[in-house]
């Protein structure tokens, strides 16, 4: 096959140097982790062009979520042996901006501010067991007022995440049982309090994978988060800052390259 190679800098995203490639290539293959694959999946979204993962990450959950080996040699292996397929999955829109893993607020939000980009280097996946740690101890309920499919909801958590996928890129785990990147819907997760008996009890049943009391879980294709004042969200990994999300799925609108 004919390749090459292009290296992201500052100035020159994974999701500008996909989008240069539209129409120039049968294939675009990103090694890093879920920060650059994300960024390469909305410049993507929408078009026939698919995507390889090669995991080079933190927590790598889009490759876990496809079932892509996290092994650099294994994941190449695949496309060298061409034992794959093409899967189609959903994209979310926030405010008209693509997201393909959540939408985090509150602790779930905070948890990956803090975890910055040199504890990460330092001691993985652990960073983000760090920041959590400080996050929960810090965190206060936020008023949301949701409307999902016309349902109208008016809560208060110290977390809420709006997700795509289901996997938190621990081993198999998952954020609740039953979470699909392929069903054209998104899953609402609310996490009303922080005392040590609700964090235990949430990560029971991530451990147990089982539906928890103490998580409300809702599910939509169109979504309108509103809040009292701006707060700072995550999407997919980047940091924003709003006061209104207006959010909707987009069925299978990017492809990628899985193992058959």
């Amino acid at each position: 096959m004919d390749w090459d190679i292009s290296v992201t800098k500052k100035g020159k995203s994974p999701g500008q140097i996909a989008k240069s490639l539209i129409g120039k290539t049968d294939l675009v293959a990103v090694y890093g982790g879920d920060g650059c694959v994300t960024s390469v999946a909305a410049a993507l979204h929408g078009t026939k062009l698919p995507i390889a993962i090669i995991p080079a990450g933190t927590a790598n959950v889009m490759a876990k979520e496809l079932a892509i080996p996290t092994g650099t040699v294994a994941a190449l292996q695949i496309l060298q042996k061409g034992k794959h397929k093409i899967k189609a999955v959903d994209v979310g829109l926030v405010n008209g901006k693509p997201f393909i893993l959540r939408i985090n607020l509150g602790i779930m939000a905070n948890m990956v501010i803090e975890a910055g980009r040199t504890l990460k280097d330092n001691i993985g996946q652990l960073a983000y067991g760090v920041s959590a740690v400080k996050t929960v101890a810090e965190a206060e309920p936020i008023n949301y007022r949701l409307n999902i499919d016309g349902k109208k909801i008016a809560v208060s958590g110290v977390a809420l995440t709006v997700t795509n996928s289901g996997r938190i890129g621990i081993g198999d785990f998952d954020l609740q049982p039953g979470i699909s990147i392929t069903d054209g819907l998104l899953d609402v997760i609310l996490m009303q309090n922080n005392d040590l008996l609700s964090v235990i009890k949430v990560a029971s049943s991530a451990l147990l994978q089982n539906e928890s009391a103490v998580l409300q879980h809702w599910t939509g294709k169109k979504i309108t988060i509103t809040m009292d004042k701006k707060q700072s969200f995550i999407r997919d990994d980047k940091e924003v800052i709003a006061k209104k999300l207006k959010i909707e799925v987009v069925p299978r609108s990017v492809k990628f390259i899985v193992p058959c």
